[in-house]
């Protein structure tokens, strides 16, 4: 399976302003309902993740869905 690179930038932004808040992966998949592993495919751009996914990993970061693209 070839990676989509826009599925990878979304991955490196999400690790980006998880780092920036200091939170560790672990934590941030706790607090958006997501299996630590599947947070790591997330942030690597190895999976295309759902809609549903993508706020609920905004309502972690308590962010606007705008600063992750």
């Amino acid at each position: 399976m070839t990676k989509d690179d826009r599925v990878i930038a979304f991955g490196k932004r999400v690790r980006e302003v998880r780092k920036e808040q200091g939170l560790s992966q672990e934590k941030l998949a706790e607090l958006a309902n997501i299996d630590r592993s599947y947070m790591g495919n997330i942030e690597r751009g190895e999976k295309n993740v759902t809609l549903k996914k993508i706020y609920e990993i905004c309502d972690a970061l308590d962010i606007d869905i705008k600063q992750l693209f």
